[in-house]
């Protein structure tokens, strides 16, 4: 057994959040001890796992501001963070003498982190290149964003291992850093499937007033505008036209997405998209929810007939493994992580970022009740196969034994040079 620590900006709930839970989960099922660092913890909204006492989450900094007066959010997310870090080489790391910190999102802390002494190894998980996540500005946010491109370059370098999401991303991040020459590696994340198994559903009506007869298409994503939402509802007008009238009135759309009340853009977004709906003259056809429970989200992705992504340039996309474990056909933007989980045709449909393409996409589904068995079927198969909770385990115990074997390296070196002197 050897401990592992986690630092991670905000356990709430997204796929950033999900991929750090599960690979703490995976460490943890090897018998190995897991403990979560971080500077934002709501108990009302996060993953269960880390308010149920299965690892211990200590929040360090939370005190430090998001923003300053609604700017500069990436530059105190960094301060944040590096004031975790730090918080963490002068009191945490010295004690626990751990033998690997997995840290991801914010790449600042890296050096920090390794001002403790010791022979432990820092992991960074990218996600996705923070400077590419940016919107366009003028030339005081050039001025602005500058330096902290370079830094996360910089700073980046510093990891002993570098883990990406996907193939995609594993491109993406070579062109974003070109200093960097080492390649990083891929750990496609999973999704906990032990708590899927036991988990029982719900029938869709104890979570919304909707039909049982309806043909539910869903779409999970968190509240936010780079996600593409509106993608979907104006996919889901579309369909009205061509569809007959009583395939159109069993059809209905339900969208779930993670909303966070102090995060300004969920609120905004929450409001545009409901505007959007009722301009649409389809309100009555769609339901909006705001963070669904665990089980909640299990109960949406087992009732529904198939799932709707719709993010362009997704870095890797959890939700739709975690449809194609359910069996549901997934309709995605034929970019980016989907692309690589997706098998258009056969688990689903990978389709042009309009509407046009993803309605015809659903009507397929509608007209054709016997491809969602098929598709279904073809992705759990697919899931299991390259995705599963046992092989993302695997690949990351495989990658701890590399770095543990270094470390025993590094401790057998220092030992002999304490016996020379």
């Amino acid at each position: 057994m050897v401990k592992i620590l986690f630092l991670h900006p905000d356990l709430g709930i997204g796929g950033a959040e999900r991929l750090v839970v599960d690979a703490a989960l995976a460490f943890q099922k090897k018998g190995h001890e897991v403990a979560f660092y971080t500077n934002h913890h709501d108990p009302t909204h996060c993953f269960a796992e880390t308010r149920d006492g299965t690892f211990r989450v200590t929040v360090v900094g939370d005190w430090i501001p998001r923003s300053i007066l609604g700017r500069f959010k990436a530059a105190c997310a960094y301060i944040r963070m590096i004031y975790a870090a730090a918080y963490m080489a002068w009191y945490i790391i010295p004690n626990e003498e751990p033998l690997l910190i997995f840290c991801d999102s914010i790449s600042l802390c890296i050096p920090f982190l390794k001002m403790a002494r010791g022979p432990f190894r820092v992991i960074f998980y990218c996600h996705h290149p923070d400077k590419l996540l940016t919107s366009e500005g003028g030339i005081l946010k050039k001025l602005y964003r500058a330096p902290l491109n370079w830094l996360e370059e910089l700073t980046t370098a510093k990891a002993d291992k570098v883990l990406v999401n996907s193939k995609y991303t594993a491109r993406v991040y070579q062109d974003a850093f070109q200093s960097i020459k080492d390649i990083p590696d891929i750990c496609y994340p999973s999704i906990n499937t032990q708590y899927f198994k036991s988990t029982m559903p719900k029938p869709l009506k104890e979570i919304i007033p909707v039909g049982t007869d309806k043909f539910i298409f869903l779409s999970i994503n968190r509240y936010e505008r780079k996600k593409n939402l509106q993608l979907a509802l104006g996919a889901f007008k579309h369909l009205k036209h061509i569809l007959s009238e009583s395939d159109w009135n069993r059809v209905h759309l339900i969208m779930a997405g993670g909303f966070d009340p102090i995060n300004l853009e969920n609120m905004e977004h929450y409001i545009e998209l409901t505007d959007l709906a009722a301009e649409l003259e389809i309100d009555d056809k769609i339901t909006f929810m705001k963070s669904p429970k665990d089980d909640e989200k299990i109960s949406l992705l087992y009732n529904c007939k198939a799932l709707v992504y719709t993010p362009s340039n997704e870095h890797f996309g959890i939700v739709p493994l975690e449809a194609m474990y359910f069996c549901k056909p997934v309709i995605a933007v034929n970019s980016g992580g989907p692309t690589e989980t997706v098998v258009n045709e056969v688990t689903g449909f990978l389709c042009e970022p309009n509407s046009k393409s993803f309605a015809t996409a659903m009507s397929k589904l509608v007209l054709n009740p016997d491809l969602i068995e098929r598709f279904g079927q073809a992705g759990l198969k697919r899931f299991e196969t390259n995705f599963s909770f046992d092989a993302f385990t695997e690949q990351l115990d495989g990658i701890l034994t590399r770095e543990r074997q270094i470390v025993s390296e590094a401790r057998g070196v220092e030992y002999e040079e304490r016996k020379k002197k």
